[in-house]
């Protein structure tokens, strides 16, 4: 059974960006990242944390933009505005949930695509469902990103292969459905309207989960031989925990990613690689 860690994915992925970041600076371009918090969400604050980290050790930067959590729609729309304005930012990235007084479809859609580096706008989402036509001109968001770069680093060929995505959501099981198609997958998205869940799970090659529910898989939706991950980020009685039953599932997997330190270890490195391929775009 192959365990399949984040770290050395994430390791690549930065060695690969700082190569390019210093062909950059030496046009005179620094790729920086604009990270828009709204209030003080401790998750929050520790992403922001992890991708600082990220950036200033690649050579890239990242300008902060905290507003108060009853900011209005106006004062955070122009803040947007100014951002996308704003030469020296490459990508934009918005902290979501938004408070219950701003209109969070307003906000998606006034990130310029050229800046929409984790993919949260829906022409961001139509140009992936037509990335023949759009080439390298959209970014999807970044942990469905750090899914298919796993795959890749692990050398899992998905051509042909049986997938099953748990989750729908715009933010990870919808457009990593979209991308694992155009590799050649077959896949199947699953949801909490899905008639048999346990069978195709255990049809599937590979299962990818993404249900945001603790333990929604376990040794009951597995067959022998598959390739498991797991992208939630759950907490039970203080211990972080993903949405595959990791214990009583492991035995049946030829390989699995662990939470912590799997599929979450490579998002900001993706939020990276993004916002470099953004700046290489202004040269």
């Amino acid at each position: 059974m192959m365990e399949m860690r984040g770290a050395p994915v994430a390791k690549a992925i930065t060695e690969n960006c700082k190569e390019k970041i210093a062909i950059l600076k030496e046009k005179g371009i620094i790729p920086t990242l604009a990270i828009v918090r709204v209030g003080n969400r401790g998750d929050d604050e520790a992403y922001e944390k992890g991708a600082e980290k990220r950036f200033f050790g690649a050579g890239a930067q990242v300008k902060k933009i905290v507003l108060p959590e009853d900011v209005s729609q106006a004062e955070l729309e122009k803040t947007v505005n100014e951002l996308n304005s704003d030469k020296d930012v490459h990508g934009i990235l918005i902290f979501r949930p938004l408070p219950k007084q701003i209109d969070e479809a307003v906000i998606k859609q006034l990130i310029s695509a050229d800046k929409d580096i984790d993919g949260m706008s829906y022409s961001g989402i139509g140009r992936l469902v037509a990335s023949k036509n759009f080439k390298g001109q959209a970014y999807a968001p970044c942990t469905p990103t750090a899914v298919v770069e796993m795959l890749d680093y692990y050398g899992i060929d998905v051509t042909g292969m049986k997938i099953a995505v748990v989750g729908r959501s715009s933010v990870v099981g919808l457009p990593l459905a979209i991308m694992l198609m155009q590799k050649n997958a077959t896949v199947t998205l699953c949801h909490t309207k899905t008639k048999d869940l346990r069978e195709e799970c255990r049809k599937a090659d590979i299962i990818v989960v993404a249900a945001g529910r603790a333990n929604t898989i376990g040794a009951e939706h597995v067959s022998r031989g598959q390739v498991l991950i797991d992208v939630g980020i759950n907490v039970i009685d203080d211990k972080i925990c993903g949405d595959i039953d990791y214990d009583s599932v492991v035995k049946y997997a030829s390989a699995i990613t662990p939470v912590p330190g799997g599929v979450g270890a490579v998002t900001t490195s993706v939020l990276l690689k993004h916002t470099v391929e953004s700046a290489e775009k202004t040269c």
